[in-house]
C-alpha cells in the first residue's frame, strides 16, 4: 500500500537524520527569539532531506538548508528562500523569532496559493522545521523525568517524547498529576508544538503510528492537510472497529483542542475572521489564557449568533462539529473530569462513549439516582451545556439524536431537521403516546440543564433578550452573574408576562408568547423549575418521597400547601395562581381534557388570553359524557386547590379582590371568603339596605362558586372533615363529584354522627332558602326547570317544581328528586322557608313547648308541622299560614313519605298492615287509606293517635283527603260549586248533601262519605282529648251527655256549697279575735 510504503521509507530517512544531524533546543525568545525557552543555542540545524515533504526537492533547496549556522542562532528569517514571503507577509519585528515568523508564515493564504520561484522550497523549509520540532531535545529533561515510566530506550521514537508531555499537560489541567509540575514556558512550547501540527496528521508522530491502520480504515479517500484526517479520525472515534490506541491519540489531540482552539487548523482558519469581527481573541500573545479555551470560543461566537450577528456558514459548521465532540466525550471538559470524578466512578462507570457519560451525569443531577452531585460538578455541566448548546441544534447531542429519532419521524416530522423548534416539539409530546421512554428520560434530562439557564432556549432568547434587559436586567449571552440564581430571569420574564395593562411594565407580544410556550412544557416536571426545586428540595423529600408518577410532585405540593415551609409556600402558590389565570401551564389536564374541550369548551379555548375562563368551562361541563376519568381528576383536584385560598381562582380573585380587602380583610381560605360575602350579601339583602356593599360583578361570580362548591363535598372542607368517618361507614361505595355523596349523607340523615349531622343540616337549609345551591335538584331538573319555570326567581324554582310535580309532562327522575326534597322540608319548619315565614307568629304561639324541649342542633322530625296540622283541622291558623299548611296537608295526604311523624310511630303498621301499598311506585294516599280502614287492628297509641289527627284533618277539609276527592269531585263541582274552599266549608257541604233526601250523590261518594262518618264517630270515641275543648266536644258529641253533665253540675254544686261554709267560718275566727 502506498501509505504504508510512505511510513516506511519516513522512517528509513529519519534514522538517517539521526545520523547526520545533531538536534540542538532552541533559545528563549530573551535570546534567540524562538519562543522555546532557556536551552542551548545552536538549533536543530533542517535536515538534508525533508522528511515527509510532498514532491521532488531540489539539490540547491537541500544546500541551502544544510550550510552551516551562525553561533547566535539559526533563524527562519535567514533562509534565502522564504526571504520574498517574509519580507512580503510578515512584520519586521517577528523576524527574530522562528516560531513568530512560522506561525505568519503558514496563516497567509498566499504561501499555500501563490507558490512561485523558491516558495515551493520556503513551504517545504517550513515543514521540515516543524517536524524536527517534535524531535527538540529542550524536551528531553522534563521527559525523562515526567515519562520515564512510558517512553522506550530510543527517546524519540516515534514521537513519544511530545505524546508523553501532552498527556502529561492534559492530566495535569484535570489536576490527575501534581508530582510534576510543567514549567508554564514548557507548556507554551508544548501548546505551540501541537498548534503548528495542526494542519497535518503526519506531523503528530505518535498519533500518526497510533492511527495509521485506523486512517487506512476510515479515512483512507481523506487527503492530508487542513486538519482533515483529523477530523475524519475524530468523526469515527467512538466506531467498534477503532483501535483503543488510536482513540486514546485522538482524545489527547481533543483535549488539546478543548485547551487551545488553535490546535485546530480547520477551526482556526474558518473562524479567524470571525473571531477578529466578534472581538473574541483579545490577548493573541497569551495562547493558554481564557480566550484561548475552545469554550470561550465557542461561547462568543454563539453570542454573536444568538444576538443576530453574521458569523460565516464555514465557522459554524466548524463550531457544530466542536459542540457535538464535547457533548460526545466529556473528558475532552477538564472541569467535568475534575469536578465530576466521584459521581463518574459511582454512577456512570462504563458509559464512556456517544455522549452516555454526560447524560449519566445529567440524570444524577436531576436527582433520578436518588443522590445529588457536587456543587461544582453541576456548575461544570452547566458550563459545559452553554458552551456545547445543544438547545439551537438537538443533533449535537447524539445520545438525544438517536434516542428520539422515532418520534421526530413522527410527531416532529413537519419541523426542519435540526431546527430550534424540535425539542419544543418533544416537549409537547412529552408522556403522549408518540413518546419512547428512552427518549423521554434523555430529554429531561437536557431539558433540566436548559431550564436553569433561559439563554439556552434560542427562541426564548431571540424573542425576549431586549424585555429580559429591560425588566430583568441581563448580562449578555456568554456572561452570567453569579448573584442572579439559576432560573431568575426565566422567573422575572413570566412575573412579568402576566400583568395587567394598569400594572405596567409588560412583555412584547412576542415574547410573552415564548414564555407561555416555556411555563406551558416546564410544568410537565417540577425538576424543571429551578426556583421551585430549589426552595422545595426539603417538603418534597418529607411529604412527597412516594409521589413520583407524571405531574404527581406538583399535585403533592399543592395538597400540603398549609403545611410547606414559607419559601416554598410561596412559591408553589405562585405556580398555583399563575395556573387559575392560564390553565393551559397544566399541559397534562389540557391533553386530558381535549375531548371536552373540543366539544363544550373550543370558543374560549381558542382566545389568546385565558383569564380563567377554560377552567370554568371545564367545571360547569365536568359531568359530560366526552369527560374521562383523567380529566374528571384533573379539574376536581384544581378545585380542591382552589379552596386553600382565593388567589387561586383568578376570575373570582379578579372580580372580588377589593371587597375581600374591605369586607373581609385576614381571610385567605376561599371557602371561608364565600361564606363571609355570601352572609354580608344575605344581611343586606334582609335588611333592604339601598346599597349593596358587595359589589355587583362579585356577587355574580360569586354565585358561580357557590354552585361550583355545591358538586363536591370536598369543595366544602369543613364539612368534609366533619363527615369523613360517616363517609367512610355509610358511604364507602359512592364516588365523590356529581353531589353523590352529599345525597347519601342526606338520605342517611338519622345514621350520621352529630357533628356531620349539624352540618348537613345546615347545608339543607342553605339549599332551601336558595334551590340553586341544591346541585342534585338542578342537575336532574335542568330540563324541567327550562319547562315549567323559565319565569320564575331562583330562590322560588322548588315550589315551581313542586307545583308541577303532578304534570304528565314531568319527567320521572326529578318527580322522584322533588319528592326527597319534599320529604326533608317536612322534616323541620325551618328547611321550608316560605312555611316559616308564613306561620312565624303561629308556631310560637300554638307549638312553644316543642321549640323549649328542642336544642338548636336537632333536627325537630316533623313535629312543629304536626303542630300546626292539628291547629289547622281547629281552625286556629292565620290566613297565610293555613294556606301553607293546607298544601303541606294535600302533598302528605297523597304520600304517607311526606309526614314524618306518621313514618315514626307507623312504621310497623305500614310494613305489616300495608306492605304492598308502601311499595307501589306512585303513591297516591293508598297506605293513608289502608291504615285508616285498619285503624281498629292498630295496637300501637302513638301510631293509632296519627292515624286519627290524619281523619281529623280530613274532617277539616276535603282536599286533604285524595281518595274522598277524587270519589266526590262531580258532586262538589254540582253541589258545591257556589261554596268557597277551606275552613271545611266544602266537606260541610258533601255532609248536607248527604243528609238531604233530596240530593243523590254518586255511589262511590256516597259510600266513602259514610265510611269517613263511621271512621270520625269511632274516633271520637277513642281519641284522648288534648285540650278544654276538644273535651267539651267530646261530651257535647257522647250518648251518655246528659249524665255527664248532671255529674259535672253536681259537682260544682257541693264545691259552691263547701266553699260558702268555709267561708263563715273564717269570718266567725276573725271576730272572735277582733273582740279580745
Amino acid at each position: 500500500m502506498a501509505a504504508s510504503g510512505r511510513v516506511q521509507l519516513l522512517l528509513l530517512l529519519m534514522s538517517v537524520s539521526f545520523c547526520l544531524c545533531t538536534v540542538q533546543g532552541l533559545k528563549a525568545p530573551s535570546g534567540n527569539g524562538n519562543g522555546l525557552g532557556n536551552q542551548p543555542a545552536n538549533p536543530p540545524v533542517p535536515v538534508n532531506i525533508i522528511i515527509g515533504a510532498p514532491g521532488p526537492v531540489a539539490p540547491a533547496a537541500v544546500a541551502a538548508m544544510t550550510q552551516p549556522r551562525r553561533a547566535t542562532g539559526w533563524k527562519l528569517a535567514e533562509e534565502q528562500s522564504c526571504w520574498d514571503d517574509l519580507t512580503r507577509l510578515c512584520p519586521k519585528h517577528t523576524w527574530s523569532n522562528n516560531l513568530a515568523v512560522l506561525e505568519c508564515l503558514q496563516d497567509r493564504k498566499e504561501v499555500t496559493r501563490d507558490l512561485g520561484g523558491g516558495d515551493v522550497f520556503c513551504s517545504r523549509l517550513l515543514w521540515n522545521y516543524k517536524l524536527n520540532l517534535t524531535m527538540d531535545p529542550k524536551f528531553e529533561s522534563v521527559a525523562m523525568e515526567i515519562c520515564k515510566s512510558t517512553i522506550t530506550e530510543d527517546i524519540h521514537s516515534q514521537g513519544e517524547v511530545i505524546a508523553c508531555l501532552e498527556k502529561a499537560l492534559v492530566r495535569e489541567a484535570e489536576q490527575q498529576d501534581q508530582a510534576h509540575p510543567i514549567r508554564e514556558e514548557c507548556k507554551k512550547s508544548i501548546m505551540r508544538v501541537a498548534e503548528l501540527s495542526s494542519d497535518d496528521f503526519h506531523l503528530d508522530r505518535f498519533l500518526y503510528f497510533s492511527c495509521r491502520d485506523d486512517r487506512e480504515r476510515f479515512c483512507e479517500n481523506t487527503q492530508a492537510g487542513e486538519g482533515k484526517v483529523y477530523k475524519c479520525l475524530f468523526s469515527h472515534k467512538f466506531e467498534e472497529a477503532m483501535s483503543e490506541k488510536c482513540r486514546e491519540a485522538l482524545t489527547t489531540r481533543q483535549k488539546l483542542i478543548s485547551q487551545d482552539y488553535k490546535v485546530s487548523y480547520s477551526l482556526t482558519k474558518a473562524c479567524k475572521a470571525d473571531l477578529r469581527k466578534h472581538r473574541c481573541n483579545l490577548d493573541t500573545n497569551m495562547p493558554r489564557a481564557r480566550e484561548a479555551r475552545l469554550s470561550y470560543l465557542l461561547l462568543c461566537l454563539e453570542s454573536a449568533v444568538h444576538r443576530g450577528r453574521t458569523v460565516s456558514e464555514d465557522c459554524q459548521g466548524e463550531m457544530l462539529e466542536y459542540r457535538r465532540m464535547l457533548i460526545e466525550d466529556f473528558s475532552l471538559s477538564p472541569e467535568i473530569v475534575l469536578h465530576c470524578r466521584g459521581e463518574i466512578e459511582t454512577h456512570c462507570s462504563g458509559l464512556h462513549r456517544k455522549g452516555r457519560t454526560l447524560h449519566c451525569l445529567m440524570r444524577v443531577g436531576r436527582g433520578d439516582k436518588g443522590s445529588t452531585v457536587d456543587g461544582l460538578c453541576q456548575s461544570a455541566l452547566q458550563n459545559l451545556i452553554q458552551a456545547a448548546d445543544p438547545g439551537s441544534d438537538y443533533r449535537i447531542d447524539r445520545a438525544l439524536n438517536e434516542a428520539c429519532e422515532s418520534v421526530i419521524q413522527t410527531a416532529c416530522k413537519h419541523i426542519r431537521n435540526g431546527d430550534p423548534m424540535i425539542l419544543s416539539c418533544l416537549m409537547e409530546h412529552l408522556y403522549t403516546e408518540k413518546m419512547v421512554e428512552d427518549c423521554e428520560h434523555r430529554l429531561l434530562e437536557l431539558q433540566y440543564f436548559i431550564s436553569r439557564d433561559w439563554k439556552l432556549d434560542p427562541i426564548l432568547y431571540k424573542k425576549c433578550q431586549g424585555d429580559a434587559a429591560r425588566l430583568c436586567h441581563t448580562h449578555g449571552w456568554n456572561e452570567t452573574s453569579e448573584l442572579m440564581p439559576p432560573g431568575a430571569v426565566f422567573s422575572c420574564l413570566y412575573r412579568h408576562a402576566y400583568r395587567t395593562e394598569e400594572q405596567g411594565r409588560r412583555l412584547s407580544r412576542d415574547c410573552k408568547v415564548e414564555v407561555q410556550r416555556i411555563l406551558h412544557q416546564r410544568a410537565l416536571d417540577v425538576k424543571l423549575d429551578p426556583d421551585l426545586q430549589k426552595r422545595c428540595l426539603t417538603d418534597l423529600g418529607k411529604w412527597c418521597s412516594e409521589k413520583t408518577g407524571t405531574g404527581q410532585e406538583l399535585e403533592c405540593l399543592q395538597d400540603h400547601l398549609e403545611d410547606l415551609l414559607s419559601g416554598c409556600g410561596e412559591v408553589v402558590g405562585n405556580l398555583t395562581e399563575l395556573q387559575s389565570e392560564d390553565i393551559h401551564i397544566e399541559a397534562l389536564l389540557i391533553r386530558a381534557c381535549q375531548p371536552v374541550i373540543q366539544s363544550h369548551c373550543h370558543d374560549v379555548s381558542d382566545n389568546q388570553v385565558d383569564s380563567g375562563d377554560l377552567m370554568e368551562c371545564l367545571v360547569q361541563n365536568k359531568h359530560q359524557k366526552e369527560m374521562n376519568r383523567k380529566c374528571t381528576v384533573g379539574v376536581t383536584h384544581f378545585q380542591l386547590i382552589q379552596m386553600k385560598d382565593f388567589r387561586f381562582s383568578y376570575k373570582f380573585k379578579m372580580a372580588c379582590k377589593e371587597d375581600v380587602l374591605k369586607l373581609c380583610p385576614n381571610i385567605k381560605k376561599k371557602v371561608d371568603v364565600v361564606i363571609c360575602l355570601s352572609t354580608t350579601v344575605r344581611n343586606d339583602t334582609l335588611q333592604d339596605v339601598k346599597e349593596q356593599r358587595v359589589s355587583l360583578k362579585c356577587r355574580k361570580q360569586l354565585r358561580v362558586e357557590e354552585l361550583e362548591m355545591s358538586e363536591d363535598i370536598r369543595l366544602e372542607p369543613e364539612l368534609y372533615e366533619e363527615c369523613k368517618s360517616d363517609i367512610g361507614r355509610l358511604c364507602p361505595s359512592v364516588a365523590f363529584g356529581n353531589a353523590q355523596m352529599m345525597e347519601c349523607l342526606k338520605e342517611r340523615k338519622k345514621q350520621l354522627s352529630q357533628q356531620c349531622h349539624q352540618r348537613v343540616f345546615k347545608l339543607q337549609e342553605g339549599e332551601m332558602v336558595d334551590p340553586e345551591l341544591d346541585y342534585q335538584l338542578m342537575r336532574v331538573c335542568k330540563q324541567m326547570i327550562k319547562r315549567f319555570c323559565t319565569d320564575a326567581d331562583a330562590k322560588n324554582l322548588l315550589q315551581c317544581l313542586k307545583q308541577n310535580k303532578n304534570s304528565e309532562l314531568m319527567d320521572p327522575k326529578c318527580k322522584q328528586m322533588i319528592t326527597k326534597r319534599q320529604i326533608t322540608q317536612n322534616t323541620d319548619y325551618r328547611l321550608n322557608p316560605i312555611l316559616r315565614k308564613a306561620c312565624k307568629a303561629d308556631i310560637p304561639k300554638f307549638c312553644q313547648p316543642i321549640l323549649t324541649k328542642a336544642s338548636d342542633d336537632s333536627e325537630l322530625e316533623g313535629q312543629v308541622i304536626g303542630c300546626l296540622k292539628l291547629k289547622y283541622a281547629d281552625q286556629r291558623l292565620s290566613p297565610d299560614c293555613e294556606d301553607q299548611i293546607r298544601v303541606i296537608l294535600q302533598e302528605s295526604a297523597l304520600d304517607y313519605r311526606l309526614d314524618p311523624q306518621l313514618q315514626i310511630h307507623c312504621a310497623e303498621e305500614i310494613s305489616g298492615l300495608c306492605a304492598e301499598e308502601a311499595v307501589a311506585q306512585e303513591q297516591t294516599g293508598q297506605v293513608e287509606e289502608c291504615l285508616k280502614a285498619n285503624l281498629l287492628k292498630i295496637k300501637h297509641d302513638r301510631c293509632k293517635k296519627e292515624v286519627l289527627n290524619l281523619l281529623k284533618e280530613s274532617k277539616a277539609d276535603v282536599f286533604v283527603d285524595p281518595v274522598l276527592h277524587t270519589a266526590c269531585a262531580l258532586d262538589l263541582k254540582h253541589q258545591c260549586a257556589a261554596v268557597t274552599p277551606g275552613r271545611g266549608r266544602q266537606m260541610s257541604c258533601l255532609l248536607e248533601s248527604l243528609q238531604d233526601k233530596r240530593v243523590r250523590l254518586q255511589p262511590e261518594c256516597k259510600k266513602r262519605l259514610q265510611d269517613r262518618m263511621d271512621m270520625w264517630s269511632y274516633a271520637a270515641k277513642v281519641a284522648p282529648a288534648e285540650g278544654f275543648s276538644d273535651l267539651a266536644l267530646q261530651v257535647m258529641t257522647s250518648p251518655s251527655k246528659n249524665y255527664i253533665l248532671f255529674i259535672i253540675s253536681l259537682g260544682v254544686i257541693v264545691l259552691f256549697l263547701v266553699g260558702l261554709l268555709c267561708g263563715r267560718i273564717t269570718k266567725r275566727v276573725t271576730r272572735e279575735l277582733k273582740d279580745r
